[in-house]
This record gives structure tokens, C-alpha cells and sequence, in this order.
């Protein structure tokens, strides 16, 4: 009997540090693009090429995106250690050459490499945890799972700001190394995956075709309206590339033995109301990791330390109801806690598109938590129900699905909010000067509906400007973030429907999934 209880005891510290790794993993891919939007202001003072940074964030959002449902795919195939291993791997080689980058092309070439493990990283330590543990355990690992992809998502500005404002850009990769040598270490040793493989064919054609149409669309909305009109050939040629390659990568999918997105994985009911949420709540949820920070720095004149810190009712709320829904999977129906997400949710929202110059801090605070609990259920749940009716072959391509959709949505929200945010605040800021007279008093050659959001009240400008001026900008810089929430309510009353739609199944038993 002792020798049974030391067994288990073993068995369950192996499972423990396997489970660190995995946590260790998608902590350093999660936080990665809200640590390096804090610190590209000082990355572009430093290395220069202000016209090319958007390339930073693009170049890792595009091998990520593109690489997720690739990687899903090669896991079903041979295995899911050695490509996490292979992603933390990749991750901290990217990291180390963003750090000795030269330039901002250098920066963005190494930011590819990094997004290359990143797109690894997150789907296959949830496909793990799926392989790994029992039915009855698996809500409540995958809600700790989530619990961190929340919380990092959330910490990143805080800790890109300390680190930019107390240490060195560069710091913002390195960081990642020691967390992913930890990481390595543990999965390396610790986690030993049964042999089952199902050989199949990798879907070249259609990787290339997505990496294409994926590439096509970000920076037309990207550079359009800002590097060129959004009726110039170059925005319309994109448009129209990404068009052809989305309906060539549709017919490929069709065609292929083995394609990287398997359509008919939409059939399931579950599996594709899941999707869709986690679309609209990146779509949602990534306006607020923006657009407070800004907030709080250029209204209420806090530092970009304290503006991560004000993130914390939400990164809180967050942690609690991933954790929490983890937990209710076994207790509840999928669509009855997600429903009570979407409403908390679309209700956080709503509430922020509230805020003007003299909201008080504690009613924003509630306005975060809110927004947060609500979430913070998507991080757990939906990883369970979009998964639970693959077997082992594809539930690496079913997870895989899910977190590209969701960081495509996430890219998506970046980019037309940005796009919405800025319109709104030009037309602010236009109609205030007017309004005021306030043109007169402005610097010779000053344009401030050109400014970035994030430079407007910067302690350089603000020097130049009179009283009346910096508190007509605050209005408008407030009016053009509350605005940009009450669209972002449209996703998130998207995410509701599509929650709705889930039906009456809860998490599994047994490991006899319903769909082979």
C-alpha cells in the first residue's frame, strides 16, 4: 500500500512541474505583444525608422497567426512535446535576436522568428493538459491555464513599462529567456506523451495560401488611411490579394487530404459556436488592454507604471472567473456559464463607454472588473468545449483553430479600433480647436491630429501648450477611448449571440469523446 500511495505521490509531483512548464510557456507567448506595444515608443527613439515600426507588430502577429493551425496540425502528427519544445525553443532565439537588434528591419526579421514559437507555444500546452488529465480534472487545470493567458495578456503593460522606464528596452526580450529555459527544462524532463500518431500529409499549399491571405489583410488595414489613402492602388491591391488568396485557401482546404483547417470540423455545433466567441472576445477584450493604459497616462496624468497597475481590477477579475469556470464545467452547461460571461461582459463594456475626464478611480476600477470577470470565463471554457469532441488526432488542429481565430480577432480589434480610435480623435480634436480658437496657440508647424494617441500629452508637448489647450485635448482623448468602447460593445454582444448558440452539452466524463 505505501509503495501504491508513494506512486501516486510521484506520479502527481511529475504531473505538477509538467504543469509549470506549460504555465511557464504560455505566459512568456501571451504577454509578449502588450509588453513590446509599452516600450515601442523608446524602441523607435532608439533604433529609429518610425514610418517602419509597424512592422514590429505585424511581422510576430503574422508568423504566429499563420503558424498556429500548422503546428495544431504536425502535433496530431507526431506528437505535442517536440513542438512545445520546438516553439520555446524558436521563442527564445527570436528573443535573444530582438535584443541585439540594430534596427527597426532587424527588429522586425527576429520578431518574425519569435512569432514563429509563439504560434506554437499556447494551443499545444492546451492540448496537452487535454491529453493528460482525467475528464474531472480537466476543467480545473485548464481554468489555471487560462488564468495565466488572462493575467499575462493584462501584465504586460505594467511590466513593459518598468522595465522600459527603470531598465532597458531590450530587457523586454531577455526577460523572456530564463522563463523559457524553466520551461524547456521541465516539459523536456518531466512530460512523457504516449506513442499514439496518426501519420498524415501536411497541406502545403494551403499553409502558404493562409501565411499569404493572413499577410495580405493586416497591413492593408494597417497602413491604410495612414501610409497610403485607402483608395490607392497599393491598399486596394492588397485587399483585393487577400481576397483571392482567402477563396484559393477555401478550395485548397477542400481539396487536401489532411488541410490545415479542417472545415469539416465546423459542423459540430459546439466546436464552431466556440470559435466564433473567441473571435469577438479578442475582437473585444484587446481595446481595453489599449486603450486605459492611454487613459490613464494622458487624462488623468498618470505614469505608464501606474496605468498597468490601474489594469489590476480587471486582470483580478479575470484570473477569478477563469479559475472559476474551470470549475462550473463539471457542474454546468457550457452555454449557461458562457451566457452569464457575454452578459457581464457586454455589460463591462458598455459601462466603460461611459468614462469621461472625472470618472472616479474607484468607479473605473468597477467598470474593469466588471469587463474582466466577464472575460475571464473564455479563457478556460471555451478551450474545454471547443476541444471535448475531437479525439487525440484532432484535437491539436481542433485547439490550434480556436487560438488562431481568437488571435486573429485580437489583430483584427488592434487594428480597426486603432483605425476608429484615431478618426474619432482627429474629428475631436478638429472641431475642439476650432470650437476654442485654440489654433493660435499652438506651436508653428504643430499638427495635433497627427499626434499618436500615446505622444499627445507627452510631458515634451504638453510644455509647448496652454491650460485651455491640454484640457480640450483630455476631452477629446476621452471622448475618442469611450467612443472606441461603445463600438467594441458590438463584438462583444457578438460574442453573446454566438454563446448562445452552444447548446444544452457540458464537459465530459469520460475520455470517449462524442465525434471521431
Amino acid at each position: 500500500m505505501s509503495a501504491s500511495v508513494a506512486g501516486k505521490s510521484q506520479k502527481a509531483s511529475k504531473t505538477g512541474w509538467i504543469v509549470a512548464g506549460l504555465l511557464l510557456g504560455i505566459f512568456i507567448a501571451a504577454i509578449d505583444n502588450t509588453i513590446v506595444a509599452t516600450a515601442i515608443a523608446t524602441i523607435v527613439g532608439d533604433l529609429g525608422g518610425f514610418d517602419q515600426f509597424v512592422w514590429v507588430t505585424s511581422a510576430y502577429l503574422v508568423a504566429s497567426l499563420a503558424g498556429t493551425p500548422i503546428f495544431g496540425k504536425l502535433s496530431d502528427m507526431y506528437g505535442r512535446k517536440r513542438f512545445f519544445i520546438f516553439g520555446v525553443v524558436v521563442f527564445m532565439l527570436g528573443s535573444i535576436l530582438c535584443g541585439t537588434a540594430d534596427s527597426i528591419v532587424q527588429l522586425s526579421i527576429y520578431r518574425a522568428i519569435q512569432g514563429i514559437g509563439g504560434g506554437a507555444l499556447v494551443p499545444i500546452a492546451f492540448t496537452i493538459v487535454f491529453d493528460t488529465f482525467p475528464p474531472e480534472k480537466r476543467g480545473k487545470m485548464t481554468g489555471l491555464l487560462g488564468a495565466v493567458f488572462g493575467m499575462s495578456s493584462l501584465f504586460g503593460p505594467l511590466l513593459g513599462a518598468y522595465i522600459t522606464q527603470y531598465m532597458n528596452w531590450r530587457w523586454v526580450f531577455y526577460i523572456n529567456v530564463p522563463f523559457g529555459i524553466v520551461s524547456f527544462l521541465l516539459v523536456m524532463i518531466f512530460y512523457h506523451e504516449s506513442m499514439e500518431r496518426s501519420k498524415q500529409k501536411i497541406d502545403w499549399w494551403g499553409a502558404a495560401l493562409l501565411i499569404g491571405a493572413v499577410v495580405s489583410l493586416m497591413f492593408a488595414l494597417e497602413l491604410g488611411g495612414d501610409t497610403y489613402a485607402w483608395n490607392s492602388g497599393v491598399i486596394l491591391g492588397l485587399f483585393a490579394s487577400f481576397v483571392v488568396l482567402l477563396i484559393g485557401f477555401i478550395f485548397a482546404e477542400q481539396k487536401a487530404a489532411e488541410p490545415i483547417i479542417s472545415f469539416p470540423m465546423f459542423k459540430d455545433r459546439l466546436f464552431s459556436s466556440s470559435t466564433l466567441a473567441a473571435f469577438f472576445y479578442g475582437a473585444a477584450f484587446i481595446t481595453v488592454a489599449l486603450y486605459i493604459p492611454i487613459y490613464i497616462q494622458g487624462v488623468s496624468g498618470g505614469t505608464a507604471v501606474n496605468s498597468g497597475l490601474t489594469l489590476m481590477p480587471m486582470t483580478i477579475g479575470s484570473v477569478i472567473a477563469a479559475m472559476l469556470g474551470g470549475i462550473l464545467v463539471n457542474k454546468l452547461t457550457f452555454r449557461r456559464i458562457m451566457m452569464i460571461s457575454g452578459f457581464l461582459f457586454v455589460l463591462g463594456m458598455a459601462l466603460l463607454s461611459r468614462i469621461t475626464p472625472d470618472t472616479p478611480a474607484l468607479l473605473l476600477y468597477l467598470y474593469l472588473a466588471t469587463a474582466g470577470f466577464g472575460i475571464g470565463f473564455s479563457f478556460s471554457v471555451l478551450n474545454i468545449s471547443g476541444i471535448q469532441n475531437f479525439d487525440f488526432r484532432q484535437r491539436g488542429a481542433a485547439t490550434s483553430t480556436l487560438t488562431f481565430v481568437r488571435s486573429l480577432g485580437m489583430a483584427l480589434g488592434v487594428t480597426i479600433f486603432g483605425l476608429i480610435q484615431r478618426s474619432l480623435l482627429s474629428n475631436q480634436l478638429e472641431a475642439g480647436i476650432n470650437q476654442s480658437g485654440g489654433e493660435s496657440a499652438l506651436p508653428a508647424g504643430l499638427d495635433l491630429t497627427q499626434l499618436d494617441p500615446r505622444a499627445l500629452l507627452s510631458d515634451d508637448i504638453k510644455s509647448h501648450l496652454p491650460a485651455q489647450v491640454i484640457e480640450m485635448i483630455q476631452v477629446a482623448l476621452t471622448s475618442s477611448i469611450a467612443g472606441t468602447f461603445m463600438w467594441a460593445v458590438l463584438p462583444a454582444i457578438g460574442a453573446l449571440i454566438a454563446v448562445s448558440c452552444m447548446g444544452k452539452e457540458r464537459a465530459l466524463q469520460t475520455n470517449k469523446p462524442t465525434q471521431k
